[in-house]
């Protein structure tokens, strides 16, 4: 598979940041609040030097003691007001954050509900995931760290210029004389970090997909005794994420010390210009109070610059993880419902008219495939891997659109047919049981309040499933743990069983419903399906065909295309591809 690489977007692409901005109109209130706070803060910061230069010349040079205790109280208000100010500038721009990233969230994972069977055969979960909960807890940082701290840094900046030229544009100029150097270190820094944040975050996503790939295939590496070729592996991985983490720590280390030295530089000229001013104070006109507010000033000044290299990676990423979001939800490959007929009750007559379907649209899996089941009987799908049985069921729950032809219940084209109510009234157990990492109750019901216990007690007592159930500590709040790995794969079969049964489908699908089961278990199962088709139309699949002699119609597929068709006695004195395969199974079975 294809590793995805993470790499840097434009800070300025305004599409992106349109649409991300859409996110917030639900909360434009308090954005427009937080950006009253942003201007506020930013306008704030720069008043108390400019108040220390004032009281150093006008109070302290006079010794007015009362105007320098009313300064300090002024100061301390002022203090005061910019924490205050300063808590909830943060904690908004945060909650926006929060806020907006849940909303982000549940529409991700709602359009990820809708979209076809088909996009998740074409793309990898893991990338899913990293969507649905890194890439979004990116945007947080946009909002936190990025945008609205990158805004009250720029901000401030412009504040503290524009004090500082209508203060005394000399000692501005000559504050400013290593900006150019600081700004171009600054520059090499965002370029080298971003570089080297793309790398961490690569090596992290080669980690994560390496430690859960191989934690879930434990069972398989112990098994071929590979644990020091997988040992050997991982240390290779571990060591090419230590070395991006290394990269990253030693741009830093390199950076700060750099930028200090060209901001001290600048604070120096500042004092050796500024001293000889003071010194000649008639002459430039510059005062103490001024020299000591200018060194507060480039203090100020420099701070937020040395962090805007951050921001800006920051922002960056912040971008390329939107675009990623906003393309997956652009994504329209999903069934088009535009089926109005809601049935609360269905006959279960199945109709396949010349129905062709290909995953690809090119290579077709099923040819013309006809048929026709009534309401209440069995139907066996039989044939080799890959002839088109399990495309059969997909398609009949609209988990894929046909490309030809047309399948009807009770004469109702499916297409016709709201598709939740549609899949209400067909019930499937497949080969591959999937359980939760819940409870039995949980895995049975899906969290449906509707079902009740004794519906599912009256599902399990049917296929024998209550007297393991009713053995387990917790009974139906048994935890099953991940994917039911502490049932066996007769439990979990059953489980499905129970859990397809508590919703009363009047059509029931089987694929290859008893091939991952013990004798013993295959007999109790097929007593219960046997009960569970009572009075119900079934399409079953199976290997076995042991297991569908009692099927009232059964079709032998090959290639995607019906061969023969009949009931398991006259298939077997037609001497065809059926009894060939039934002759090679009772070969095996002896």
């Amino acid at each position: 598979m294809k590793k995805e690489k993470t790499v840097s977007g434009k800070i300025l692409d305004f599409q992106v940041l349109k649409r991300l901005m859409s996110f917030v109109i639900p909360y434009k209130g308090r954005f427009s609040f937080l950006i009253f706070l942003t201007v506020a803060l930013a306008a704030i910061a720069p008043t108390r030097p400019y108040l220390i230069q004032y009281t150093l010349d006008n109070d302290v040079a006079v010794n007015n003691h009362q105007g320098l205790l009313n300064m300090i109280l002024l100061l301390i208000v002022i203090l005061i007001t910019q924490a205050i100010i300063q808590y909830f500038h943060t904690y908004l721009s945060g909650w926006i954050g929060q806020y907006v990233i849940k909303d982000i969230r549940i529409k991700l994972y709602r359009h990820l509900l809708r979209l076809r069977l088909k996009f998740y055969d074409n793309t990898p979960i893991g990338q899913l995931v990293t969507r649905t909960v890194s890439d979004i807890e990116t945007l947080s940082e946009v909002f936190s760290q990025g945008l609205a701290a990158m805004i009250a840094d720029m901000l401030q900046l412009i504040f503290i210029l524009g004090i500082m030229f209508y203060t005394d544009w000399r000692l501005t100029l000559i504050s400013l004389s290593m900006l150019p150097l600081f700004l171009l270190s600054t520059y090499v820094f965002k370029e080298k970090i971003k570089v080297a944040f793309n790398e961490v975050r690569n090596a992290v996503a080669s980690l994560n997909t390496f430690v859960q790939e191989h934690i879930s295939g434990m069972s398989i590496v112990q098994i071929f005794g590979s644990e020091k070729q997988e040992y050997k592996k991982f240390k290779a991985i571990n060591e090419e994420h230590k070395k991006a983490n290394l990269k990253t720590v030693k741009y830093y280390s390199i950076y700060f010390p750099v930028a200090e030295i060209f901001s001290a530089s600048g604070l120096g000229l500042l004092i050796w210009y500024g001293a000889h001013g003071v010194l000649n104070e008639n002459e430039t006109g510059i005062t103490l109070g001024m020299l000591i507010a200018f060194i507060m000033y480039i203090q100020m000044f420099f701070r937020p610059i040395r962090m805007i290299a951050d921001r800006f990676n920051t922002l960056q990423l912040g971008i390329v993880s939107t675009s990623r979001i906003l393309k997956l939800l652009d994504n329209d490959d999903h069934i088009v419902d535009k089926g109005n007929q809601q049935l609360k009750h269905i006959e279960g007559n199945v109709k396949f008219d010349n129905v062709w379907f290909a995953y690809n649209d090119i290579d077709y899996v099923l040819k013309g495939i006809s048929f026709n089941v009534n309401a209440g009987e069995t139907l066996a799908l039989v044939g080799a891997t890959g002839a088109g049985k399990s495309s059969i069921i997909n398609l009949l729950n609209r988990f894929y659109e046909i490309n030809r032809g047309e399948i009807y219940i009770d004469n109702l084209k499916i297409k016709d047919i709201d598709l939740d109510n549609l899949r209400t009234h067909i019930g499937v157990v497949l080969q591959d049981v999937f359980l939760f990492s819940n409870t039995i109750r949980y895995n049975i019901t899906l969290g449906n309040p509707d079902i009740t216990e004794e519906q599912i007690i009256e599902a399990a007592k049917l296929v024998d499933a209550w007297k393991f159930i009713n053995k387990l500590e917790g009974g139906l709040d048994y935890n099953v743990m991940e994917r039911g790995a502490t049932l066996s794969v007769g439990q979990r079969q059953l489980i499905s069983f129970v859990r397809t049964l508590v919703y009363n489908p009047e059509i029931i699908v089987l694929d290859e419903a008893t091939s991952s089961v013990d004798t013993e278990t295959e007999e109790l199962i097929q007593n219960a399906i046997e009960k569970m088709m009572k009075g119900r139309t079934a399409i079953v699949i199976a290997h076995r065909l042991s297991t569908i002699k009692k099927s009232d119609k059964i079709i032998v597929l090959d290639k995607g295309e019906i061969k023969e068709e009949g009931t398991h006695d006259s298939l077997l004195e037609s001497n065809g591809f059926y009894a060939q395969l039934h002759k090679l199974q009772y070969k095996e079975i002896t």
